[in-house]
């Protein structure tokens, strides 16, 4: 922003790290143990949940390009144009993922329990996760400027969310579980919602420290022109590295997502073991701080996309192979989890800075910068995503017979393990083939737009 700002450095990328820390305290719950909760908790039948979650996304359509433009429009202050929403929207985010776990209801009517659930989730989602979710992705172009700090922001925002889901991944299995009268691990509403207020609390904290630490130093002016949906609509339609981008995430949010939501079934009901889920987050974590430590220097030689393709083709072999072996042991199946998670791990790690290149591109194209409006397309992409995954898994669910009473039967257990596998191992693959064929920024391209954007820097001076 001014002149004299310090210089970018370990400070901006710590503090970048806390806001996805943040954002994961809450995302990540609900994509783990929202869907589990509703089942065995509440007593929903699983596709209604699944239908809900992919039904909210008409929802996020209008929110999400609401939020890109109120963003977009934000007249910039002394401390910038989007990191005042972290302030401004880490309360009410926190509140709306505490009530969605609102155990004391648990003996409402089975009506009530839905439209809570729907009311809650829209509210958490839709309203307030937007509200400081997209500003905050958004502040990645106004941090830096160079393609490499970016690249490093993308490393450090998914580290973040690495110890968020190691939190929740690792811990919470520990303290959630009971064991009921038959021997079984049967999740607890009131632990439930206890470990909910506390990853909460834990989120504002984090967005707090995200709110202190970075400093905006490209000035990303406000958008005044008017709004036209037609517009934005045709942009979307010609810009085939946001297509691209789009297809793709939702591809790895699908077998990312679907992979821990079902380990939450996997684990209790297949193969009777809390420990080994734990274990299961702890590897998680783990091979992605392994991957953070080779991805930013070997994407910057092969290029983002084409690591994220061989990536996406090494997970899917793995779980295929999986699925085939029908491991009988619940440590050996975290063993080919943690490989298959591999290709999860350095997709995650690149995607954020793959969404800058998107916006560095549309800016040669157009001459424009819309930082807001297009990550908040891309955000929507990425709830899209969630709620595919849910929904796939809430719906397979429905089809293998899964409910409280037949959660332990032979068939039911049977077919949690082949969901566990296939539908992430078909994310994967799909991952690969929409950055083969659609996405077209290689790491040519990349390099190509940001020597044209320094050019156009140089000469506004």
């Amino acid at each position: 922003m001014e002149q004299n700002v310090r210089p970018f450095g370990l400070r901006d990328k710590a503090g970048y790290m806390f806001g996805d820390f943040g954002n994961d305290f809450t995302f990540i719950l609900s994509s783990m143990f929202l869907l589990k909760f509703y089942t065995d908790v509440m007593g929903v039948p699983a596709g209604v949940v699944g239908i809900m979650m992919m039904a909210a996304r008409v929802v996020d359509a209008v929110t999400d390009v609401a939020m890109g433009q109120i963003v977009d429009r934000t007249k910039p202050t002394e401390r910038g144009k989007f990191v005042i929403w972290i302030r401004r929207m880490c309360g009410p985010v926190a509140v709306a993922s505490f009530l969605m776990y609102a155990s004391w209801f648990a003996h409402m009517p089975l009506g009530f329990k839905i439209f809570w659930m729907f009311f809650t989730y829209i509210l958490w989602g839709s309203v307030c996760y937007t509200g400081i979710n997209i500003p905050y992705g958004s502040m990645a172009s106004a941090i830096s400027g160079n393609p490499s700090d970016r690249a490093q922001l993308s490393n450090w925002r998914t580290i973040g969310a690495s110890l968020a889901g190691t939190v929740i991944g690792v811990v919470m299995p520990l303290v959630v579980y009971y064991q009921d009268e038959n021997g079984n691990n049967v999740l607890s509403g009131t632990r439930m919602m206890i470990a909910a207020l506390v990853c909460s609390i834990g989120a504002v904290i984090c967005y707090l420290i995200c709110y202190a630490m970075t400093t905006e130093r490209v000035k990303v002016e406000q958008t005044t022109s008017q709004f036209r949906v037609s517009e934005l609509l045709s942009g979307i339609v010609h810009n085939r590295a946001l297509i691209g981008i789009i297809v793709s995430s939702i591809c790895m949010i699908l077998a990312q997502m679907t992979l821990t939501n079902m380990t939450t079934y996997l684990f209790p009901n297949f193969y009777g073991n809390i420990r080994a889920q734990s274990l299961s987050g702890l590897a998680g974590t783990v091979i992605t701080l392994i991957c953070a430590s080779f991805t930013v220097p070997l994407s910057a030689k092969l290029g983002r996309k084409e690591l994220g393709i061989a990536a996406a083709l090494f997970g899917a072999a793995v779980l295929f192979v999986t699925n085939f072996l029908k491991l009988q042991n619940a440590y050996v199946f975290v063993v080919f989890y943690t490989f298959a998670y591999v290709g999860i791990a350095i997709f995650s790690l690149i995607t954020w800075a793959m969404i800058t290149d998107v916006i560095d591109d549309a800016q040669v194209h157009d001459g424009r910068r819309s930082d807001g409006t297009i990550y908040s397309v891309y955000s929507f992409a990425r709830k899209v995503g969630q709620a595919a995954s849910s929904g796939v898994a809430g719906l397979l669910l429905s089809i293998i017979g899964y409910s409280q009473a037949t959660a332990f039967e032979p068939s039911v257990v049977n077919g949690i393990y082949h969901i566990t596998c296939l539908a992430p191992a078909v994310g994967f693959v799909l991952l690969a083939l929409s950055l083969a064929f659609l996405y077209p920024l290689d790491r040519k391209k990349v390099q190509e737009n940001a020597r044209i954007l320094v050019e156009k820097e140089n000469e506004a001076k």
